[in-house]
């Protein structure tokens, strides 16, 4: 054989290899990068785009750019699918494959469901991430989620939130009783020992009830949320701290099975893109609530603090409720537990460097000199 002869049926035969090769390459990459859609159901309006609502929307956007298109959460507003307060059922009953929530919600069924988002003070915003990410509180409240068929993971946090609307003033623990107050979360449990009447609704029902007088108070998040349903139309007096919102931590639920059979890089996405997510939704609240509040102020909201008498009591009360819940409970006990050794310590660091840099830029602010 000459070199020509030679050289052209090499160059055919490793032409015919490359093309092999890729004939083999395609699927191959095709497999790995499936096309899926899954529907995420949310409890939040679309009026809260921009903030708790807007969550869900940005962890769609997230996992998305991250696989090409090739994964996409189609985001549900509340009642577009399943009524607000039943997502994390319809992610256990297959019905939706996601739900974006705040797990206080179905704190009925169990009280644990609560420990995961929050509880009548616990930790704020940092402290429950630092718990959560770093003192073993996702792998906890995972282990409690999969007898749910779920797998949870942080995906917002609003930092803590007000104490509420008011249609008339609070300045005692008498002034609570037989108050019809709209509060999330286990927290009406601790506030019936003060006389309170808790409701649980969700935010799109919240405003017409204040409006007809069905409710006496109700609390949602903060300025900026609070503003958008337009509370300070029917109930001026906006009170603060939310105590029992310390730093509430927003979830986005999956059906465990359907999680744990995506490729692994699906997967890494997920939660890469939840803890993105949760980041932002924190700079988001900070950010926006600052104008919010002056605005309200502006708009007529009279701001009060709870009084001593009434914190005090509350906390109280707080305590007498976990500790018949930590006997019935051994799920609760265990990452209640783990809450509360990390919380002791965690409020012992915040009183050193933190409490008093902010102390005194505070006071900065109040004397005019920012």
């Amino acid at each position: 054989m000459d070199r020509r002869s030679f050289i052209r049926k090499a160059g055919a035969t490793g032409a015919g290899a490359v093309a092999a090769a890729g004939a083999l390459a395609t699927p191959a990459i095709a497999q790995s990068n499936p096309k899926i859609t899954w529907r995420l159901a949310s409890s939040f309006p679309k009026s809260l785009s921009e903030t708790i609502f807007g969550g869900a929307l940005t962890l769609s956007r997230y996992v998305s750019d991250m696989t090409d298109g090739n994964f996409q959460l189609q985001v549900f507003a509340a009642g577009e699918l399943v009524p607000a307060l039943q997502v994390a059922d319809a992610v256990t009953a297959g019905t939706v494959e996601a739900a974006h929530t705040v797990c206080y919600y179905f704190w009925g069924k169990d009280p644990t469901w609560a420990l995961g988002s929050a509880v009548p003070f616990s930790l704020n915003a940092r402290g429950m991430n630092a718990w959560t990410y770093h003192g073993g509180g996702m792998d906890l409240f995972n282990e409690f989620l999969a007898g749910h068929g779920i797998i949870g993971f942080p995906s917002g946090n609003t930092g803590v939130q007000m104490g509420g609307w008011f249609r008339k003033e609070i300045n005692s623990v008498a002034d609570l009783q037989g108050l019809k107050f709209r509060v999330g979360g286990f927290a009406g449990k601790v506030l019936e020992q003060l006389g309170v009447v808790p409701q649980q609704l969700a935010g799109g029902d919240i405003y017409p009830a204040l409006e007809k007088g069905t409710l006496d108070a109700a609390e949602f998040v903060g300025p900026y949320d609070d503003e958008k349903l337009g509370f300070v139309k029917v109930a001026p007096y906006y009170y603060y701290p939310g105590w029992w919102e310390g730093g509430p931590t927003v979830h986005t639920l999956f059906d465990k099975g359907k999680f744990e059979e995506l490729p692994k890089h699906y997967q890494a996405a997920i939660k890469v893109a939840a803890q993105a997510t949760d980041a932002n939704m924190l700079q988001a609240y900070d950010w926006l609530n600052t104008a919010a509040l002056k605005r309200l102020v502006a708009a007529g909201a009279q701001l009060r603090p709870f009084s001593q008498e009434i914190l005090s009591a509350s906390f109280d009360a707080a305590n007498k409720v976990y500790a018949e819940m930590e006997n019935g409970n051994e799920t609760f006990k265990k990452i209640w537990d783990s809450i509360k050794a990390f919380r002791k310590d965690y409020y012992l660091n915040m009183q050193v460097a933190e409490y008093n840099y902010d102390t005194f830029m505070m006071v900065q602010q109040r004397a005019d000199k920012l």
